[in-house]
């Protein structure tokens, strides 16, 4: 049983018991609180409160977290788009809506799941829901992937990733239009104050450095079309930083407009290329992936909009 505490602030007091400790205890919603709570597991001065309680400064919140039995992760006969493979790795064009891993909520129907059932062996480095994971693309982020079926290349390749030597270019939609040819973000990330599924970047001193080198590609009436390269990896990097200068991603579903302005499930985000070098042979090998077609559609239209408002003029 994990239990983590805090005191309630001034600027805390007066808050329900459920939404205050859902804004300070790392990585659990609301409704997952409110379950804790129905369990008496979430303490006021040691006394179980109901949801809804009102608390004063002062007072001393406990939230216990039971111990997580570990699910077995199933094999699944997926379809996997595999770019390369030999024995100590894979490459994989992953699509989107594939999520990468089980985790609360998708405990099922992951690339793990189909990886498991493609391989005899996936290192263990990463743990059991998480065999052979070197790095990672968010959900309805499709494009190039590294998988390790060694513990030596995954070592190898994890140390690649720690030094910043692997290449990584994304291509991207934004709203808005960047006066930048190229450009670089360099501000630091952290999980977001308030909000606990979200990053956001980070005060001087605070969060993990991050940097995002840009070049724009193209310009439509609104939109951008970009070139993104990743100096570090933190998580949804590309799509914070970009947020964070008033250009985010066409379609994000956490930091782009709540407006739905065009037709695209998630976000028009693609890793498009990753170049790395092999953990065995010393090799540079580059692998690239072409965009999903509701993405190349969407620049298609962009394109024909371009067109016909430049014989309107």
């Amino acid at each position: 049983m994990k239990t983590s505490s805090f005191s309630v602030t001034e600027l805390l007091s007066g808050e329900r018991l459920d939404a205050v400790a859902a804004k300070l205890a790392d990585n659990l919603s609301r409704s997952r609180v409110q379950k804790l709570i129905e369990q008496s597991l979430v303490l006021v001065d040691g006394v179980p409160q109901k949801a809804n309680y009102r608390l004063r400064t002062g007072q001393l919140v406990e939230i216990s977290l039971p111990d997580v039995t570990p699910a077995v992760v199933a094999a699944e006969e997926i379809a996997l788009n595999i770019l390369y493979e030999d024995e100590d790795l894979l490459v994989i064009d992953k699509p989107k809506g594939l999520v990468v891993h089980p985790a609360a909520g998708h405990l099922s129907g992951t690339l793990v799941n189909a990886l498991l059932y493609h391989c005899d062996d996936l290192s263990g480095i990463s743990g059991e829901a998480r065999p052979g994971i070197v790095h990672r693309l968010d959900k309805d982020t499709s494009g190039v992937l590294l998988v390790a079926k060694k513990d030596r290349a995954h070592r190898n390749l994890s140390g690649q990733f720690k030094e910043h030597s692997i290449t990584r270019e994304y291509v991207a939609i934004v709203h808005g239009n960047i006066s930048l040819a190229f450009g670089s973000i360099d501000a630091p990330i952290a999980r977001h104050p308030r909000e606990r599924k979200k990053m956001s970047v980070a005060p001087a001193g605070k969060g993990r450095r991050a940097v995002t080198h840009f070049s724009v590609l193209e310009q439509f009436a609104g939109y951008t079309y970009l070139a993104c390269r990743l100096e570090t990896g933190r998580t949804h990097q590309i799509r914070v930083h970009l947020a964070s200068i008033g250009h985010p991603v066409v379609g994000d579903p956490l930091y782009g407009f709540k407006k739905k302005q065009v037709k695209l499930s998630g976000q028009a985000l693609h890793a498009r290329l990753l170049g790395f070098i092999h953990p065995t042979s010393g090799i540079l090998m580059e692998f690239c992936s072409d965009p999903p077609e509701e993405f190349v559609e969407l620049l298609e239209d962009l394109r024909e909009k371009r067109e016909k408002e430049g014989d309107l003029l």
